[in-house]
């Protein structure tokens, strides 16, 4: 499944990353042909944070779900 969010700021990086290294699935973050897997810092802060971007999750968590909520684009 896929959702939209916008991470703003290094803490906000943080958080996103933290909620997803403790899911037991696969998670991406891309935006147009930039593929990053959701778990790697280094990789999100190297993409434009100045974007909306795409989130792909292949597996479902309760608590990661209200991670996403938190980021939403509208």
């Amino acid at each position: 499944m896929e959702h939209q969010i916008r991470l703003n700021a290094t803490e906000e990086v943080k958080e996103f990353v933290n909620a997803a290294s403790k899911c037991d699935f696969d998670i991406d973050i891309f935006y147009n042909k930039v593929i990053i897997d959701a778990k790697s810092i280094l990789g999100i802060l190297s993409m434009d944070l100045t974007r909306v971007l795409t989130v792909k999750c292949y597996g479902e968590d309760a608590e990661f779900n209200k991670t996403l909520a938190k980021f939403a684009v509208a």
